[in-house]
Parts: structure tokens; sequence; C-alpha cells
């Protein structure tokens, strides 16, 4: 009897999966999560770190010189942008190795991929240097850093939610998410250091070329923490079935074919997830550096202490979604989100140091509630045989729209209106967007991945 001839909770080996109806943590789980977790905070350390840089510093060290502040970072952001276009090709990609080969070799090789662009990235030299060669190469090493990042999400969630129980399966996936916030406080907290230790001549100078370079010693531990994890049970069975009956296709042509609404529910999701984030993390720098005049150093003194809350409230989400369900607690993530702004900025106005750590940290609990959940859900709509697939091109393909755009579009706004109120305009509509996508969801909270597989098998 083959995989899609199974009665629902059943694989073809006989036994009753981890992933059905089991409670229980799986041997070896938790080996899983940490190693999904290093390498994902290894590559978006990397990835956040020219976020926080593009804010800071490049855009006087890589462009030239305008009457306009706000002209360099929007130059900076554009390239930034760049990374969010060649996320959906690296999706593409690696999302077809992944599901015909596996998870665990797509991963190693992303590692590797984004830690050469980054640590070339710190041996760039400056506009004064080469003129606009150096863009130039930093727009190239951006493009193949954000390559390699479009392959990574997708693995690294599915490595984790492929091996969870279906009752616990939100939140032992939320981890990897959990470990997004850790690269960016890693990011964060390199270039505070550096910030100030360093005169502001000496940080702009060389200083933030350390945070780049630091980046080879953490890939090295990634790769190799990468090269002890297995392969999920699931993906392993559907793969020989896929191999021996010929049955199906899979990987990016088999789910755009067959599941073009789940492709477009999974975008809707992540628009104003991603959206709402890169407002908080990427934009309220430029705000709070360029209209605020807040110091540099205390400003990424408040990140820091945001991005630890953040962490360790992503799992705690990521277990509600279980207790209550992916749509009821992704919904109020949207709703709060659209909120956020009308308030935040208010405080960022004060310049008091406590009300702007409380602003930020506040949007990024609104965020956990659409983020952590996000694993589970793209993973529950897809089936084993094109799962990497599907959820790498919802998740990637929105980040051009959404958080490629965001920072540029808020910068622009601030600089036509000279105010946040069309930033928090736009914010809001983002949000109404991703409401209205979760109203649209069926609930699959506790559902069996066995169960999704054989859904599809029926449709095939």
């Amino acid at each position: 009897m083959s995989v899609n001839q199974q009665p629902s909770g059943a694989t073809a080996t006989g036994r009753k999966p981890n992933s059905s109806n089991q409670g229980d943590v799986p041997v070896g789980l938790k080996k899983v999560v940490a190693a999904s977790m290093v390498g994902t905070v290894v590559e978006w350390y990397e990835f956040f770190l020219y976020a926080t840089a593009a804010s800071l510093v490049f855009g006087t060290f890589f462009f030239p010189a305008s009457d306009s502040p706000l002209d360099g970072i929007i130059a900076a952001f554009v390239t930034y942008a760049v990374g969010f276009v060649a996320r959906p090709l690296g999706g593409i990609v690696f999302g077809q190795i992944g599901d015909k080969l596996g998870r665990k070799h797509t991963l190693q090789a992303t590692i590797i991929l984004v830690g050469v662009a980054t640590f070339l990235m710190g041996c760039l030299p400056g506009f004064a240097s080469i003129g606009y060669w150096a863009p130039a190469l930093l727009v190239a090493l951006r493009f193949l850093q954000g390559f390699a990042v479009g392959g990574e999400w997708g693995g690294a969630v599915l490595l984790v939610a492929e091996h969870s129980p279906a009752r616990s399966r939100g939140f032992w996936a939320s981890w990897p998410q959990a470990a997004v916030p850790v690269g960016n406080l890693i990011a964060t907290l390199v270039l505070f250091a550096m910030s100030w230790l360093l005169p502001d001549d000496q940080f702009l100078g060389w200083g933030w070329r350390v945070a780049f370079w630091l980046s080879a010693l953490i890939v090295i531990i990634g790769y190799y923490i990468r090269t002890r994890v297995s392969e999920s049970p699931i993906f392993l069975e559907a793969k020989a079935e896929q191999e021996r009956t010929k049955a199906a296709g899979v990987g990016v042509g088999a789910v755009v074919r067959r599941y073009p609404g789940k492709l477009l529910q999974a975008m809707g999701l992540r628009f104003a997830e991603n959206i709402v984030y890169y407002i908080i993390v990427s934009f309220s720098i430029v705000y709070l550096s360029t209209v605020v005049k807040f110091d540099t150093s205390e400003l990424l003194f408040a990140l820091l202490i945001a991005h630890v809350v953040h962490f360790i409230v992503i799992p705690q989400v990521g277990r509600l979604t279980d207790a209550l369900g992916r749509k009821p607690v992704y919904l109020a993530g949207a709703i709060l989100s659209a909120t956020w702004a009308l308030f935040a900025f208010p405080m960022f106005d004060s310049a008091n140091p406590v009300l702007i750590v409380v602003a930020i940290t506040i949007g990024l609990c609104f965020h956990a509630l659409m983020y952590a959940g996000q694993p589970a859900v793209m993973g529950e709509m897809f089936p084993t045989r094109m799962r990497y697939s599907g959820v790498s091109l919802g998740y990637q393909v929105t980040s051009i729209v959404a958080g490629s755009l965001a920072p540029i579009i808020a910068v622009t706004l601030l600089k036509d209106f000279g105010s946040w109120v069309p930033v928090a305009v736009y914010v809001g509509i983002a949000c109404v967007i991703t409401a209205i996508t979760v109203l649209t969801l069926r609930e699959t909270s506790g559902v069996a991945l066995e169960d999704v597989d054989a859904e599809d098998a029926a449709r095939v």
C-alpha cells in the first residue's frame, strides 16, 4: 500500500507518526531546534547587520554627498531592497532543491553563501576611494546575500515543523523565528560596542567593518552544527514514495499549479508582518536619528532591549497558537499592529529614552503575534512534496513589495510630508490587508502533516 493510500494518521511504514496526535516530544527534536536556531541566528545576524549599517553608515560611506541627509539613507535602502528582490529567486532555487534532495544539505549551502557575501562587504572600499564602483559592488554582494537568505527560512522552519508533534507544532516551530531577533540582537550589540568604544570618525571609517568580518567565525560554527541534524521522517517517506510512483510533481512548478490560492494566502499573511517589522527596526532608527536627533549609542541600546523581549515573547506566542488556534492570535497581531504607529511616534518625539524603548518593545510584541505562528500555519498549508517551495515562495516573494519597500516608502513619506502620520496610514493599510487574509484561512492548529499529504493525494 502506498502513502497515497494510507488511512489518516499512518505512514507508508505502518507506524504512527510523531507529528500526528502525539503530544510527547520526539527524540532528537530539541537537537533539531538548536541546529535550526544556530544557523538562523548566523544568517539573520548578517542580513540584519546590513539593515542597521544602512541606517547609520552606508548612506555617507558608499554614496556621494547631497544636501539632505535622507538622500544617502534612501540610496542605501535601495541597495538594501536588492536583497529582498534576490530572496524570492533564492526561495525558488533552494525550494526546488530542498523538496527534491532534502532540507539539510540546502541549509548547509545557504549558510556558506551568506557568510562569504557578508565578509566581503566588510572589505569594500567607499565612494571616496573608488567612486560608483563602491555601490555597484555593494549591490552585487547584497544580491548574493539575499539569494542565500531566500533559501534559508523555509528549510530552517520546516526542519523543525516536520519533526514536531501536531499538538505543539506552533510552539516548537516558533523557535527558529525567535532566532531572528537573536541574530538582530547580536548585530546590534556588535555595532553598539563599536560605536560606544570608538569616536564617530573611526566608527564610520572602519569600526563598522568588524561586525561584518566576525561573520566568518560565526558561519564556521553554524555550518558545523547543521551537519549534525537529520532529515525528518515524513520528508524521507514522501521522497521515497515520490521516487517509487512518480505520481505527482514536486517543487515550485507543482505548488504554483496546484495551490495558487494558498500561495496568495501565505503572501497576504506575510504582507503586514514584514512591513511592520522593518518600520520598527529600520525606519525607527532613521526617524530617531534624523528627526529626534537621538544619540546613536542610546538608540542601539534601546534596540538591544527590544530584541531581548522579542526573543522571549515569540515562543510563548507560538504556544498560544497551539492553545487558541492560529487564526485568532494572528488576527490580534494584525489589528494591534495597525495601532502601533499612532502612539509610538509621539513617544519617539518625546526624546525620552524610557518611552522610546517601550514604544519599540510594544511594536515587536505586536509583531510577534503574527510572526511566531507563521512556520506552523504556512507549513500546514502545503503537502510535504512541495512544502519547502510553497512556504519559501509565499514568504520571500512578498518581501519584494513589503519589507524591501517599507523603509524606502517610509523615508520618502517623511521627506515629502515632514510628518509621521502618512507612515502610520501606510502601516494601517498593510494590516487591513493581512487581517482580511487571516479571515479567509482554514484553522489548522493540531492537524497532522500526514493528513495534509493524504488530502493532497486525494486531489491528485
